[in-house]
């Protein structure tokens, strides 16, 4: 009986070298295509995390404009209340030349047409 050596094809494990080899290069095959797709998951989470980074310090940009978009309309409000506390009559005259002056604008543009 002759025993299985190194130079008969046959591997330590009972696999023919070429059995053993195929097997070999299918997993390396999928190892490189493996690591094809760990480096584009890389690539990908490294663009998300930049985007992020960005949306952050556009959302802390914005932030801070409507914090100071509403300090101004506060004061525009506390303006608006002064003025409602005074003479009501002259307030609403105001308003009605306001008013008859977008009417006679309007009507001007009309007639030009």
């Amino acid at each position: 009986m002759r025993r299985a050596g190194l130079g008969d094809g046959v591997g330590t494990y009972g696999y023919t070298n070429s059995g053993y080899s195929v097997y070999e290069e299918e997993n390396e095959r999928l190892t490189e295509s493996l690591r094809t797709k760990v480096s584009a998951i890389k690539s990908l989470s490294i663009e998300i995390g930049t985007e992020v980074k960005n949306q952050n310090k556009m959302l802390s940009e914005m932030d801070n404009d409507f914090d100071s978009t509403g300090g101004l309309l506060g004061a525009t409000m506390s303006r608006l209340r002064t003025l409602s506390r005074g003479s009501q009559t002259k307030l609403l005259c105001y308003m009605m030349l306001f008013a008859m002056f977008v009417f006679l604008v309007i009507y001007w543009i009309i007639k030009l047409r």
